[in-house]
């Protein structure tokens, strides 16, 4: 019975007064993903911008299976290349080791399947508990459950360490679908983005988990620190000297959340929403510029007790999440600047916070996540004074 009958004999159960439809909104979320629906919105999903809301998912979801691919085969791949030295452990190796699959990490198939088993339960556990969430405002409000939330589970998911539990991806999902979205009227009128959201909960939450200092490698007794902590602490050349390469952070093969390692695969989601555009380009062009222009001041100050100075741009370009946020969190129609002129300042803004927040903050390695909701706080603020220098310039042109 192939898919599309399957859903036609499970339809009426989900359909208007169907007994499940309640309790699975990832349905109409999937059919409207797959199939045309037999209702198609006839009012702007966003409060400023009047796109259709399947054009975006579809879109948006596409744009990040390179992130998905390369994750999988990165996380499998760093997991295997540990458990070669340390051996395994866990119920994932179990399963791995059943199935004759097997830890070898030269064999893609045994990365792709060991990376997959970390990823499902973190996406699965997010898909529940933050439909719970849509369907509970849903249901008070008297509207259906909209395709929003399947973008923002995938984000969500992809910006997560390997290795974190389940129940803090469970907290932080609640806390960026409530808080993020929901208390702000739904989808398309949160003025931040949900997924950074839960993120920086449980960062500020969960440091110990979540910061970034430590290698998300989750083989028991493996442990060392991300290119990041190594550049902050002994300077951008050291990475080099332990080994990884700019090339290996381009492409993908370090230690890192799921969806953030590769920066290739980030770029080529990014052409995609650009082509396709749902990405406006400005706001790319603001945060290369806000970055790169930064990062060479920074390198002609120097410092001699600061090593981040001395980071070029290319090596911030690669490293973290800078390149997944560029592609997929600055460039979101929603939370950014909706000016022309005020989407390259909102752009800018980021690219500079996010560097400066590496570069001069002591605690911090990371940055873009936290550079992002600045920009998200201030993107209003930043349209505002663009329409009234408008405003004032065209009352100066008729006097």
């Amino acid at each position: 019975m192939g898919l599309r009958n399957f859903f036609d004999r499970i339809e009426p159960h989900f359909t208007k007064g169907g007994k499940w439809e309640k309790y699975f909104p990832v349905y109409e979320m999937v059919e409207s993903f797959l199939y045309t629906p037999k209702t198609v919105t006839t009012a702007a999903p966003h409060a400023r911008s009047y796109i259709d809301m399947k054009r975006i998912m579809t879109y948006v979801v596409i744009a990040t299976i390179p992130c998905i691919l390369l994750g999988l085969y990165n996380v499998g791949y760093q997991v295997n290349m540990a458990i070669e030295t340390l051996g395994p452990s866990g119920w994932r190796a179990w399963i791995i080791d059943t199935l004759g699959i097997g830890f070898n990490a030269a064999n893609p198939l045994a990365n792709m399947c060991h990376g997959l088993l970390y990823f499902l339960p973190i996406y699965i556990t997010t898909l529940v508990v933050g439909g719970i969430w849509e369907v509970l405002f849903a249901t008070v409000r008297g509207h259906e459950v909209n395709e929003g939330f399947l973008v923002t589970s995938m984000l969500y998911a992809l910006i997560m360490p390997p290795d974190v539990p389940l129940w803090q991806v469970g907290l932080g999902i609640s806390f960026g679908v409530v808080i993020g979205k929901e208390v702000f009227g739904g989808t398309g009128k949160n003025f931040l983005n949900p997924a950074l959201t839960g993120r920086a909960f449980l960062y500020f939450a969960y440091p110990a988990n979540m910061s970034g200092d430590t290698i998300w490698t989750p083989v028991d007794g493996f442990s060392g620190a991300t290119n990041l902590a190594i550049a902050a602490s002994q300077g951008y050349q050291e990475i080099v000297v332990q080994g990884s390469t700019w090339m290996d952070s381009f492409l993908g093969f370090v230690q890192g959340s799921i969806g953030e390692t590769s920066a290739l695969a980030c770029f080529i989601g990014l052409g995609f929403l650009l082509i396709t555009k749902i990405a406006n380009w400005r706001l790319v062009v603001g945060c290369l510029g806000g970055m790169i222009g930064f990062s060479l001041l920074l390198n002609l100050i120097g410092s001699d007790t600061n090593p981040m100075f001395a980071m070029p741009w290319h090596w911030h370009l690669v490293v973290g999440g800078y390149a997944f946020g560029l592609a997929f969190m600055v460039t979101e129609p929603v939370s950014a600047s909706h000016t022309n002129l005020g989407r390259y300042i909102y752009g800018a803004l980021i690219g500079f916070m996010v560097v400066m927040i590496r570069v001069i903050n002591p605690a911090f390695p990371e940055g873009m996540m936290l550079a992002i909701l600045f920009g998200n706080v201030f993107a209003p603020l930043i349209d505002y004074f663009v329409v009234q220098a408008n405003i004032r310039r065209r009352a100066r042109r008729n006097v």
